[in-house]
């Protein structure tokens, strides 16, 4: 069973819920593959730069100019080229790395620095993934690509927000984004007591279900400032989770059975 812990926005409590601190035990570096130009081949038609919609390749007077950045890795720029005067070469744009978390499994993405796309990370850590027992992925914030690829595939969404009118909003582009996968999701509400009711309201016009409301307590942010679970040291929190966890493991059979 997949479980994805996503948000609309950052800062939400979206990792708080999702994980605890891991001991990192090895890497393997992300690669993607991005052109490289024979210019002893190349006759500066421009056919690659035109086919690039993500504007990695531009042709000017002295040849064709590639913005490595921008590559997407699709390999159409060399498929298109009448000369056959570009080649695929690998390039190291992240590391994932493993480890443990007490008795649990751990995998991590690091995007290297000044990198613009986090979704060929995002693709080697699922194809790393157990095929079996529950994997919980944490979502980056929001609703780019590197969230849709995390969320396609999984067996159920959990949504944290919080209840004021930017985490209003940004869960709606949330769940339109679910929908469109048609993901089974529900909601978390994160420091619940502070703001207003809006967000409650939007979940019973929609057909949200909150499985947990987390108040706002200052023992939850000692205990993560901390790397500790808050279900290890702030009273009442373990049952809230466990009650979460309760209702994923029913919503995954009732959806086998039927």
């Amino acid at each position: 069973m997949e479980v994805a812990i996503a948000s609309g926005k950052g800062g939400t409590g979206k990792t708080t819920v999702a994980l605890r601190r891991p001991s990192i035990e090895g890497s393997t570096p992300v690669e993607v593959m991005v052109p490289k130009i024979d210019p002893d081949r190349c006759v500066g038609c421009g056919a690659c730069a035109r086919f690039c919609r993500f504007h990695a390749l531009a042709c000017v007077k002295d040849g064709v100019l590639l913005f490595p950045e921008l590559c997407h890795g699709c390999g159409g720029c060399s498929l298109v080229c009448p000369e056959s005067a570009i080649a695929e070469v690998p390039r190291t744009v992240g590391v994932v790395e493993r480890g443990r978390s007490g008795s649990l499994g751990f995998i991590q993405g690091r995007l290297m620095i000044g990198e613009a796309s986090a979704t060929p990370v995002v693709r080697a850590i699922k194809r790393g993934l157990p095929n079996d027992g529950i994997v919980v992925l944490d979502a980056p914030p929001g609703t780019s690509c590197p969230v849709l690829e995390t969320l396609t595939g999984v067996d159920h969404l959990i949504l944290i927000t919080e209840p004021t009118p930017f985490g209003l909003n940004d869960l709606a582009l949330a769940v339109e984004a679910a929908r469109a996968l048609e993901l089974p999701t529900s909601v978390i509400v994160n420091r619940s007591d502070v703001g207003d009711g809006r967000v409650v309201e939007y979940c019973a016009r929609e057909g949200l279900d909150i499985w947990l409301e987390i108040p706002n307590d200052r023992a939850v942010a000692e205990a993560y400032a901390r790397g500790v679970l808050p279900a290890e040291a702030v009273d009442g929190y373990r049952d809230g989770v466990a009650r979460v966890a309760e209702r994923l493991l029913r919503a995954r059979s009732e959806s086998v059975a039927g």
